[in-house]
């Protein structure tokens, strides 16, 4: 289970902070799968660097996969109806909070790549009306049995391009998971305790973790 976790959040990370890279977001399945093959290049030709300084993850997962998450739409998914009791300087503070949580968490998820192989859903067309679509990614490990996740992305109407925002594995989303585990600090410790918390949480030194 924690290796799925572990896989769970890594692949979420499918613009925020960075500007994004030369990949085409118009169709979701195609984008999916450059984002991820163009990450595990990165990951395997920067391992060297990656062992002497774990810290180097944060740059990659800035790099390859923020420019591919709504990182604001999932802020706001995980603030539910909370959502509506901030302000906009807070809910600001939030998503720049939350964005370098899901930084870290990525980052530190990835000090456990040990060249595993993806599956990509093949491409196919999308309905015009459709604004939410889910593609299936399996994860292959020689290690362990093939793992299937979902990931949603968004259509922006304005740009045309898809950004991920969620994912699921073993019918459990995320945003719905991180709903449940911050809903109680948000109602009685309020929005401001819980961005702190993030804060803490991201500035946590990245460490690779011995097998």
């Amino acid at each position: 289970m924690k290796f799925l976790r572990c896989l769970m959040l890594a692949f979420l990370a499918l613009p925020m902070l960075v500007q994004a890279a030369t990949v085409d977001q118009t169709n979701p399945y195609t984008m999916m799968d450059k984002v991820s093959v163009q990450l595990f290049k990165t990951l395997k030709a920067d391992q060297p660097k990656i062992q002497a300084n774990p810290e180097e993850l944060r740059i990659i997962v800035k790099k390859e996969l923020l420019p591919y998450i709504n990182t604001r739409y999932a802020a706001y998914k995980v603030l539910g109806s909370n959502l509506k009791k901030t302000t906009a300087d807070q809910r600001d503070a939030f998503t720049e909070a939350f964005t370098e949580y899901l930084v870290a968490s990525y980052a530190q998820v990835l000090t456990q790549y040990t060249d595993q192989k993806i599956q990509i859903e093949p491409a196919k067309a999308v309905p015009a009306d459709r604004s939410i679509v889910s593609v299936r990614v399996d994860i292959v490990d020689n290690q362990r049995p093939p793992i299937r996740l979902d990931f949603k992305l968004r259509l922006n109407k304005k740009t045309k391009e898809w950004q991920g925002f969620d994912m699921v594995a073993e019918g459990v989303s995320m945003i719905s998971t991180k709903q449940s585990e911050w809903s109680g600090e948000l109602r009685t410790k309020g929005i401001d305790a819980v961005t702190q918390n993030l804060r803490d949480l991201a500035a946590k030194p990245i460490k690779i973790e011995k097998k």
